[in-house]
Formats: structure tokens, C-alpha cells, sequence
């Protein structure tokens, strides 16, 4: 298989510029080599619009709409499959503040179940909602400040700031774990270990690497249902981001086939069918694969954000609608997945009595646990 990448979105290391709140990454893949046979079939079309390379975003809807006809044709022929990823911005600022700061193994007034049972994203989500864009601002520029005295400073306040507004969350649980939390973290920044050592750390933290794990699983995905190899994976040439997306990439391919257990109820971590392939760097101009991946991002990218679309292009579309896979990373996504989940629990009711017993005591051991490691951490007030 032949898988082409691309992304649109791209701020670096700021999350939280209002024009591009979304990094989108946008994968086309075909059972050919697209930079062969395609090449013949889109000469004529640059010639035609006058252009070096089809780049959607100046050639706009109407140009694009004059070769709708070709383009529909391409899908058909070589059968490609389009799948995007999605990384909301300032949501990765808050995701990024819980696994820090309420990683049980750092905090000792997090309990066990709340960072590796699926109660975490219920916590996770009552901490967001007490979260206010300057808070989540500060939290990220902590996590992304090299000098530690400095980044400690800014945890400290955001933690403080938080646990202010403990007392808007309904349940006294939730009220009593994450202000626990907050309030232990604030008094011991260091054993929180929040923020990055060095420069070249942050990339690896940001949305374009978080999302370019989307990609990297995606492909996985893909090889494993079709019972496939990856012949070649293209990736977009760019400067800041090529080097941290190979070393991820030759990491996720050491543990191809590899699974591991994370926590009772949640996902395992499966690198069943990752590839082994290198990943390629190009530029669109030298890819004809790059080069429609970049026209189908850029549709799907302006349909998700509310924008006209010529009735001439939407069959590409259509047809992904049972072909293509996609991936969000947001709170929005994390509501969504796990509402199901707890739906779907049996009521307690109907649980034997011996495994409700046995959670309690469970539950039980885990608070006294918490309580001991709490006294003497806690500053007196």
C-alpha cells in the first residue's frame, strides 16, 4: 500500500491562535503508487488551470470544481481511501495539565482508579470545565518553559486558580479528589516534574506530534485490514516537524506488533501492523500523491468548518463516507467515546454481591492509602 500525508493547521508550539483552533492531518492511500500513475493524469490538469502543482488552497472552489470530473475519475479508478485526524488546539493545553499533574505515580492525592481506569476522563472533563482560556494558556506555557524555577511558578498559580473553583463541580468526590490534586501539586511543583528540559522536547509534545501518532496508528489500521504491506509512506516536507515525526515513526516501528495492557476497562496499546517502512519526506511539487491529498484535506477541512462546497467536488466526499477513517483528539471526542462506555455499565444493582464487595474494599484500601501518603504533604492552611 502507498499512503500520502499531509497537514493543515500548523502553529507549532501556539495553541491558541482563533484562526487555526484545529491541526488537521490528512491521509490518502492507495493499493498503487500514485506518484506513477497519477503524474499523467494531473499534467494536463496543471496545464489547463495554469498552475506548477494543484494547490487547493489557490486554486479555490471554483478552479477546483472546473476538474471535479478527472478528480471523481482518479477516486474511482485507483480506489483511494481518504482519512483524517484532528487535534483541537487548546484542548491538548488541558489534556496535557491532567496527565501531569494527576499522574498517580507523581501525585500521591490522586487515587490508583483515577488515572488508569476509564474515571479518569470523567475527572478529566469536570477538571476542563472549570478551566478559563487564560488558565489554560498559562498551563501550556508552563509545560513548554525550559527553566524549571520559572514553569513551577505558573503550575503553582494555575493549580491555585483551579482549586478556587473546586466548589462549582456537584459532587463532593470530584470536589475532594481534583482539589487534593491541585493543592498537592501547587505545594510540590517539582515532584510534578511538569515542564520540558530542553528546546527540542516540545515538539514532541505538541499537537503536530500528537496528531502524527493518529496518522501512524491510522496506517496501522489500514495495513491490518487489508492484509497489507506499506511500499512507501510520503510525508509533506516541511522544517520543523519532518525530524520529530521520523524519530516517532522508527520508535512505533520497533514495537510493530506489540501489545500492552494499560488499565482495567481502558484500551490496550497495540502496535498490531505498525510499519516497519521508513517514512519518506517530499515536497507536494515532487508528489502526485502529496499533491491530491492536499486537495482532499482541503475540502474536508472546509466542510467541517461550515464553508460552500461546489456540488461537483462532494462525490469525493460521498464515497469516503464507508471508506475513510477518522480520529479526533478533543474533549468534545473524549465526551463522546466514554459516555458511551458508561452507558452501557451494567446498574449496580444487577452486579453480584462479591464484586461489589470486593470493590469496595478495593476502594477502601486506596483511600487509606491516599490519606496516609496526603498527611504531612499538605501545607496547614
Amino acid at each position: 500500500m502507498f499512503f500520502y500525508v499531509d497537514e493543515s493547521g500548523h502553529t507549532g508550539s501556539e495553541l491558541f491562535d482563533a484562526t487555526q483552533p484545529v491541526l488537521y492531518y490528512g491521509v490518502l492511500s492507495s493499493d498503487i503508487n500514485l506518484d506513477v500513475l497519477v503524474e499523467e493524469r494531473l499534467t494536463p490538469l496543471r496545464k489547463r488551470l495554469g498552475v506548477d502543482r494543484l494547490h487547493a488552497a489557490q486554486l479555490g472552489v471554483g478552479r477546483l470544481a472546473t476538474i471535479a470530473d478527472e478528480l471523481v475519475s482518479m477516486q474511482k479508478k485507483f480506489t483511494l481511501r481518504f482519512d483524517l485526524y484532528r487535534v483541537n488546539k487548546p484542548d491538548h493545553a488541558v489534556i496535557c495539565f491532567y496527565d501531569q499533574v494527576f499522574d498517580q505515580a507523581m501525585n500521591p492525592a490522586v487515587t490508583w482508579t483515577s488515572y488508569w481506569t476509564p474515571l479518569r476522563y470523567i475527572l478529566l472533563l469536570k477538571l476542563a470545565s472549570l478551566f478559563e482560556e487564560d488558565d489554560a494558556r498559562l498551563a501550556w506555557s508552563a509545560r513548554i518553559d525550559t527553566n524549571r524555577a520559572r514553569a513551577n511558578e505558573k503550575l503553582i498559580s494555575v493549580c491555585q486558580r483551579i482549586a478556587g473553583r473546586v466548589d462549582q463541580l456537584s459532587d463532593a468526590r470530584s470536589r475532594q479528589l481534583i482539589g487534593d490534586g491541585l493543592t498537592w501539586a501547587a505545594q510540590n511543583p517539582d515532584a510534578i516534574g511538569y515542564n520540558v528540559d530542553h528546546a527540542d522536547d516540545i515538539k514532541q509534545i505538541s499537537p503536530n506530534i500528537i496528531g502524527f501518532q493518529s496518522v501512524m496508528h491510522g496506517i496501522a489500521r489500514r495495513i491490518v485490514q487489508r492484509g497489507k504491506r506499506a511500499s512507501r509512506i510520503v510525508v509533506d516536507r516541511q522544517s520543523e516537524f519532518n525530524k520529530a515525526q521520523k524519530t516517532l515513526s522508527e520508535f512505533f516501528a520497533a514495537a510493530s506488533g506489540m501489545e500492552g495492557a494499560t488499565g482495567p476497562g481502558m484500551p490496550k496499546i497495540s502496535f498490531a501492523g505498525m510499519p516497519k517502512t521508513p517514512i519518506e519526506f517530499a515536497a507536494g511539487t515532487d508528489s502526485a500523491g502529496l499533491e491530491l491529498v492536499d486537495v482532499y484535506l482541503w475540502i474536508f477541512k472546509r466542510l467541517i468548518d461550515g464553508k460552500d462546497m461546489a456540488a461537483e467536488l462532494m462525490p469525493l466526499v460521498y464515497a469516503q463516507r464507508h471508506r475513510g477513517n477518522t480520529d479526533e483528539v478533543s474533549l468534545r471526542a473524549i465526551e463522546a467515546r466514554w459516555e458511551r462506555h458508561f452507558a452501557n455499565m451494567p446498574p449496580l444493582e444487577d452486579m453480584p454481591p462479591e464484586q461489589l464487595e470486593a470493590a469496595r474494599e478495593i476502594m477502601d484500601k486506596e483511600e487509606a492509602r491516599r490519606q496516609q501518603a496526603l498527611q504531612g504533604h499538605l501545607a496547614s492552611p
